[in-house]
């Protein structure tokens, strides 16, 4: 698939933003809800915009959107039917329109749709075990209608992020087929496996001959786990690598908060591209003053 996103890949390396949540929740937003940040899609859609606004101005060429969590069963739950929740997916992707609009910068900014995985629906910490118990035709149908939603509101590029597992990744790859719109692929790992355990020669492999996807990778990991990761997706499927690790800190589930220190230094983005990295953000805990110190290694 040719885009003009895929052009400017194929032209250098773009900055992707940082974390959505913590850049609210620096806001004073509350996102323990369920629904996460895509309860704001609904209540409070100028401070997405807002945090998309940081994110360029630090100098991050892509957006990523407030969609992660955004879904229809998980809108549903909220009482919120389905042409609603169409329209907030939608919301989604002209809320980074409009930062884009608003910042003041003569490069060209592009927007990446969120689409999380399943378990990010249940809202259980599932996105980082995979292995849900449905099969790949059940989590295709979860996914594609979501998909389709997101296209139709016209992004630069689907991104598919923080995925467990080779099922999830599978029916992410149907799903995406005929909607027009290029997308990433971007797994979740520990080490050189996935979080459900896979090689990640295997789970690699399969998004090496889907015309769909222009970049494969990893996100939402650590960032000494990034590098081992970067070279493999870039042996084995010969695209653009996508990359944008959490800020090393860990989760504490118990105590609802983070716990220890930040290793992710803006000198990995280096070895990063070295290795194939064309695009290269940072995830969960990564604001806008890593995000320019990536910016700056251009």
């Amino acid at each position: 698939m040719t885009s003009d996103f895929a052009d400017a890949l194929a032209a250098g390396p773009l900055v992707l933003d940082g974390g959505m949540s913590n850049q609210l929740e620096s806001a004073g937003h509350d996102l323990s809800d369920e629904l996460w940040s895509a309860r704001l899609l609904a209540e409070d859609p100028e401070a997405i915009t807002e945090a998309h606004l940081a994110y360029f101005t630090a100098g991050a060429d892509v957006a990523i959107t407030a969609g992660y969590q955004a879904t229809f069963e998980g809108f549903a739950r909220r009482g919120i039917g389905r042409r609603r929740a169409a329209g907030l997916l939608a919301l989604s992707v002209e809320l980074a329109r409009e930062a884009a609009r608003r910042a003041r910068v003569t490069r060209r900014l592009w927007v990446a749709a969120s689409a999380g995985p399943y378990g990010a629906m249940l809202a259980d910490g599932s996105e980082y075990r995979g292995r849900y118990g449905l099969g790949v035709d059940e989590l295709e149908r979860f996914h594609r209608p979501r998909l389709e939603v997101l296209a139709a509101a016209r992004p630069d590029v689907l991104a598919l992020e923080t995925v467990p597992d080779t099922d999830e990744a599978a029916a992410l790859l149907r799903a995406v087929r005929g909607l027009g719109v290029p997308a990433w692929l971007s797994y979740t790992v520990v080490g050189d496996r996935t979080r459900a355990g896979q090689p990640l020669e295997e789970a690699f492999a399969p998004a090496a001959d889907a015309d769909e996807v222009i970049a494969v990778g990893v996100n939402c990991c650590a960032p000494e786990d990034a590098a081992g990761a970067v070279e493999v997706a870039a042996r084995v499927t010969g695209k653009p690598v996508v990359v944008y690790p959490n800020s090393g800190e860990a989760w504490d589930a118990q105590a609802r908060a983070w716990r220890g220190r930040s290793s992710f230094d803006a000198g990995l983005v280096r070895a990063w591209r070295a290795s194939g990295a064309r695009l290269i953000g940072g995830c969960c805990r990564v604001g806008p003053d890593t995000i320019r110190a990536v910016a700056a290694t251009r």
